[in-house]
């Protein structure tokens, strides 16, 4: 589609869901809501329209995208999962906001552009009930990584897709504002069996650790590159320069506050990181669109939550290049 056409918001109802599948199946991009943030979807077995996500965005070819799946065998068409642990990690955490990287296929129907090259792919089974409809309503995989243009805030609703996105996409389907608010976490399992959170997120990978092996990891040591996507060290920008720790705002700062430190818009006023996740976002673009010229953000503590609040936070505040 031209940048003159306009992107339609259909209803997250079984018309709605059924025109999405069309458009899908047509080769077309559609902004999709998940359990973590709004996903810009295309069927992940077409290089058209996977160069078209990368074309809405603007999003650099080197970033690979995660392939959602309706369930743990359609993802085992693509990935392998012949690990035992894998699989019962699949098997305990899907539907839901985990991505597991595994080793492609070879017979793997997906386009090039999908692993952006590498030999292993992002896959994950989402809990939302609309995106499980759709994913019922075609016989093909999704490529969705979020849909905002490359490196800006990650979209919570419909209202924040089309903040980036109207008129680069052909639809929105519109099921209100996200759950968890964060991007799903990312977990790659080497077959030397080392494990390696490549993107902290709504799921507590320390926990998942004891449970398989009694004792705390004694550490995740960083792989080389550009693994998975989210991975980036200046992303989910406002467009503004963003401070950090801030216990006060200085006159020419929009406030993100949070627990008592109080702000122009607060992640939560209880001091819950859960919450804080939930609304983070939505605060960035509250933020990005004010008159301030820059941002502060109030200390968020780091356990459960937070530490997924505080590392998209930090790739916020990174300046570009």
């Amino acid at each position: 589609m031209s940048d003159k056409d306009v992107t339609q918001v259909l209803a997250a109802d079984g018309e709605g869901i059924a025109r999405a599948a069309r458009i899908l199946e047509s080769g077309g991009l559609v902004a999709v809501p998940t359990e973590t943030v709004y996903g810009l979807a295309a069927r992940a077995d077409s290089a058209e329209a996977v160069a078209k996500i990368y074309a809405a965005k603007g999003r650099p070819g080197f970033n690979p995208l995660i392939v959602h799946v309706r369930d743990a065998g359609q993802a085992a068409i693509h990935g392998d999962f012949s690990d035992p642990v894998l699989r019962e990690i699949a098997r305990g955490q899907w539907p839901g906001p985990l991505t597991l990287v595994v080793e492609r296929r070879a017979q793997a129907a997906l386009a090039e552009a999908v692993t952006a090259g590498l030999p292993t792919v992002a896959i994950r089974v989402p809990a939302h009930p609309v995106m499980r409809q759709l994913l019922d309503h075609v016989d093909f995989p999704l490529a969705a990584p979020s849909a905002n243009r490359s490196g800006f805030i990650s979209p919570t609703c419909a209202r924040h897709v089309l903040t980036s996105l109207d008129g680069r996409i052909d639809a929105v389907l519109d099921a209100g504002p996200t759950e968890a608010g964060v991007e799903s976490t990312i977990l790659r399992i080497t077959a030397e069996g080392e494990w390696h959170e490549l993107r902290p997120g709504p799921v507590d990978v320390g926990a998942l650790y004891r449970h398989y092996h009694d004792h705390d990891i004694a550490g995740m040591a960083a792989l080389e590159g550009i693994t998975a996507p989210g991975q980036l060290a200046s992303h989910y920008a406002p467009g503004k320069p963003v401070r950090l720790e801030a216990e006060a705002a200085e006159p020419d700062e929009f406030m993100i506050g949070f627990g008592p430190i109080a702000g122009d818009c607060t992640l939560s006023a209880r001091g819950d990181v859960t919450e804080a996740a939930a609304r983070l976002y939505a605060c960035l673009h509250e933020a990005a669109a004010s008159r301030s010229p820059r941002i502060a953000v109030a200390p968020v503590p780091a356990g459960g939550m937070g530490k997924a609040v505080n590392d998209r936070l930090r790739r916020a505040a990174t300046p570009p290049g």
